[in-house]
């Protein structure tokens, strides 16, 4: 096996609206300013783009993208999972936005074949320790790793491991920081439930270094998928360049950024890849005003393909998608361009530019 090709994507939040449109609708009552009943969400996509099923089949929010994927063959598949499943626990306190999906629903995930949910983010625990912990039952027992949250400090700084051919394996670290919302009293503890939480500074980019090289063994590939930043802007800060290239400097192969609603810039900074911001996958967003320009109901689908031995980035291939009736269906021509001149645009200062190719996808220039 000379490569791996992954599929990385950015937040899938599969509560709220989404999960009143599965098989297994938990209780729709909300506990947000505006908007008091999930089923809102659904009727705000639905005044937009039309009737969305209820039920839906559980492979309806992926859409087109499970067909692309059969075509495309990623050897492993991480999302950052962006909700807890469980019907049970409290309101997390002093937060506006809950996200949980029923257990039931959990054949959403699994139609998709994920390899790897990443939890290190700010709504794993929306429903307290009880949350957390179906949470962490529901998606073992569906046969999904996880990374990023755990019953206690070792369990959510461990990595997800996944076997490769050949005896490789890749190891996935999750962490999140309070850029994004992460409360820092969800931080694991000895004896305390949380997610692996951090600042992102040189100092935490050290000590995850520090924690990266003691688990890994030569021949691993490694990623760590950080979820940072705010929802809305193209600028990356300063300080998440440093800690991409102080990880990927200690050897790490590759950082997956999210939390922003739309895609931010891509660099491959010594030939490794670093996404600052994945944007959004699935989410109750359509229908919703406010952030037009940015053009949140386009999404993307990273394929990054790395050489096992060095971990190298050989080539890049994103896929554009839709989101329409709370379903992903494929961009239309006029859409992909204008997702390729945006990426081209925003990687300039990081000398990683795109360009719309004539499968229908964007692809990485070469140098």
């Amino acid at each position: 096996m000379a490569e791996v090709t992954l599929l990385l994507a950015g937040d899938v939040m599969t509560g709220r609206g989404v999960d009143q449109i599965l098989p297994h609708p938990g209780p729709p009552a909300l506990r947000e300013p505006a908007v008091t009943d999930a089923r809102r969400y659904v009727e705000l996509a639905e005044s937009v783009n039309g009737p969305v099923p209820r039920p839906a089949p559980p492979e309806w929010p992926w859409g087109e993208t499970l067909r692309l994927l059969d075509g495309l063959r990623p050897d492993v598949r991480i999302v950052n999972l962006e909700t807890s499943v469980t019907g049970r626990g409290e309101y997390a306190p002093g937060k506006d936005i809950h996200y949980r999906m029923h257990p039931g629903n959990l054949a959403c995930l699994t139609a998709a074949r994920l390899d790897v949910c990443a939890l290190a983010n700010n709504h794993v625990l929306d429903f307290g320790p009880i949350g957390l912990a179906d949470t962490l039952d529901a998606l073992r027992g569906a046969g999904l790793s996880t990374a990023g949250a755990g019953r206690n400090a070792d369990e959510a700084w461990r990595p997800a491991v996944v076997p490769l051919p050949g005896g490789r394996r890749l190891l996935v670290w999750s962490v999140g920081a309070p850029s994004s919302g992460v409360y820092p009293q969800w931080a694991a503890a000895e004896g305390r439930p949380g997610v692996a939480y951090l600042d992102v500074s040189a100092a935490s980019a050290g000590a995850l270094a520090e924690r990266v090289a003691r688990e890994a063994r030569p021949g691993d590939l490694l990623v760590v998928s950080v979820h940072w930043g705010s929802n809305w802007g193209y600028e990356v800060p300063d300080e998440h360049v440093r800690f991409a290239h102080m990880l990927i400097d200690a050897g790490v192969h590759l950082v997956h950024g999210h939390s922003s609603h739309h895609p931010r810039p891509i660099e491959r900074y010594r030939g490794r890849l670093v996404l600052y911001g994945c944007g959004d996958l699935i989410d109750d967003y359509e229908g919703i005003g406010g952030q037009e320009s940015y053009r949140p109901e386009l999404r993307l689908l990273h394929l990054p393909t790395l050489d096992v031995e060095s971990g190298e980035l050989r080539r890049l291939r994103l896929v554009p998608v839709r989101a329409r009736r709370m379903r992903l269906e494929l961009a239309a021509p006029e859409d992909a361009r204008w997702l390729a001149d945006l990426l081209d645009g925003l990687g300039a200062p990081y000398r990683t530019r795109f360009a719309f190719a004539d499968d229908g996808l964007i692809a990485l220039r070469p140098d």
